[in-house]
C-alpha cells in the first residue's frame, strides 16, 4: 500500500513498474500494489492493481487528477480499518506523503508486524513515543528522511553506531532549498527573487516558509538525534528562520510580498561571507555529549576549509565525527533533493526489506 502519489509517489510507481521483472529474476521479489491513496482519495483492489491501472492513475495524477474520481477510485478519511481488508500475512505500507495524519495507519501496520518504508519525515519528527514506536521496528525503514537517496542514517545506524563506534558529532547542510537560496545568494541575487523563481519551478514546499524557516532541516537534525539516543522533542531543537517569526501569522502571498524587505540584509550577509573568503550555508548540527545546544539548524559562514563545503558546488552533505574518524569525519555528500532521487531511495529500502 502506498500513501501519497505526489512528484514522489509517481515517480515511485514508475519506477516500481520498470524495475519489477528485474527484481523478480535478481532478488527473487516481486511487489505488487493494493492501494494507491492520498489527500485526494483512495483506489483500492485486494487482489492486485494492474500494471495498466498503476499506469492510468499515474498518468491522471500527472494531469491533476483526483483519486476518488478516477476508476475505481472513492473517498477516504485515512482511516486505518483499510488494512484489515487486506488478507495478507506481511505486507507494507509505503509512505512518501508530507503528513502526519497517516502515523495511526503506519503504527497499525507496525503492530501487524508489516513493513514501513518511509520518506515522509513527519511521524519521526512528532512525538518521541511515535519514532520509538515505529523506528524500534525492524521492519520499519527511513533513510529517505534526512537526504534524499543518500546513505545517511545506514551509514549511522549500521555502519557507526551498530559497529560500536562513538559519535560525537554531526553536522550537515540537508535542505536542497536552502542549499539553493546560500549557492544564489553568493551570486548576488535577491533573496525575494530566488524564492519566487524556486517556488515557480517546485523547488519549494508551496508554502516556502516550511523550507526558511528552517522547520525541515531541523526535522531531520531531530531524526539523527534521536538515532543517537537523545530524548528530544522538535521544540527543543534551536532553529534560526531566514524571516521574522511574527510573519508566520501572514497569508502566502501576503509573505512573498513583505520578502523584498529582506533583500537588503542578505546580500549584505552574502558580500560580507565573500570578502573574509567565506561562504554562507544553513547547517545542522547535533552534539553527542553536549548538555544545552544538543540539536539546532542555523544559517552559518564557513571557512574555505569546512568539510561541508566543495567549490562550487551546493549539495546536500553529512560530517559524522567519530572516535573511530578522528583524524577528520567521516562525509556522505551529493545531490540530496528530486522526486527520482527521493524515490529511488525509497525503492531501495523496498528491496533491502523484501531481502529480510
Amino acid at each position: 500500500m502506498q500513501l501519497g502519489l505526489g512528484g514522489v509517489g509517481r515517480a515511485l510507481v514508475r519506477q516500481i513498474l520498470q524495475t519489477r521483472e528485474h527484481h523478480a529474476r535478481t532478488r527473487n521479489v516481486r511487489w505488487e500494489y493494493v492501494a494507491l491513496a492520498d489527500r485526494d482519495g483512495l483506489v483500492f483492489e485486494p487482489q492486485g492493481l494492474s500494471d495498466d491501472a498503476l499506469a492510468r492513475l499515474v498518468e491522471a495524477k500527472d494531469r491533476g487528477g483526483k483519486l476518488q474520481t478516477l476508476e475505481g477510485g472513492r473517498p477516504w478519511s485515512g482511516d486505518p480499518a483499510l488494512l484489515e481488508g487486506i488478507d495478507a500475512a506481511f505486507g507494507v505500507v509505503v509512505d512518501v506523503t508530507a503528513s502526519a495524519e497517516t502515523v495511526p495507519l503506519l503504527l497499525r501496520a507496525v503492530e501487524r508486524g508489516w513493513g514501513v518504508v518511509l520518506a515522509n519525515k513527519l511521524p519521526l519528527a512528532g512525538p518521541l513515543n511515535v519514532f520509538r514506536t515505529l523506528t524500534q521496528s525492524p521492519r520499519t525503514r527511513f533513510e529517505t528522511t534526512v537526504a534524499a537517496a543518500l546513505p545517511v542514517i545506514s551509514t549511522l545506524r549500521t555502519f557507526l553506531l551498530d559497529t560500536g563506534d562513538r559519535v560525537q558529532r554531526i553536522r550537515g547542510c540537508v535542505s536542497g532549498t536552502l542549499n539553493l537560496v546560500c549557492q544564489r545568494l553568493e551570486q548576488g541575487e535577491r533573496l525575494s527573487r530566488i524564492v519566487r523563481e524556486a517556488r515557480a519551478h517546485g523547488h519549494t514546499e508551496p508554502d516556502p516558509r516550511e523550507d526558511l524557516a528552517g522547520r525541515d532541516a531541523a526535522r531531520k537534525a531531530l531524526i539523527l538525534a534521536r538515532l543517537l539516543g537523545q530524548p528530544l522533542e522538535l521544540e527543543d531543537v534551536a532553529v534560526e528562520g531566514l524571516y521574522p517569526a511574527e510573519w508566520d501569522a501572514l497569508g502566502v502571498e501576503e509573505f512573498l510580498e513583505r520578502l523584498p524587505e529582506l533583500d537588503a540584509r542578505y546580500l549584505e550577509l552574502a558580500e560580507e561571507a565573500r570578502s573574509r573568503g567565506r561562504t554562507l550555508r544553513y547547517v545542522i548540527e547535533v552534539e553527542a555529549e553536549a548538555a544545552e545546544g544538543r540539536c539546532r539548524a542555523r544559517l552559518e559562514s564557513l571557512a574555505p576549509e569546512d568539510e561541508l563545503l566543495r567549490p562550487g558546488v551546493a549539495d546536500s552533505v553529512v560530517a559524522f565525527y567519530t572516535e573511530r574518524y578522528a583524524s577528520g569525519p567521516l562525509i556522505v555528500r551529493g545531490k540530496g533533493s528530486g522526486p527520482e532521487l527521493t524515490a529511488s531511495g525509497v525503492l531501495a529500502d523496498l528491496l533491502l526489506l523484501g531481502q529480510g
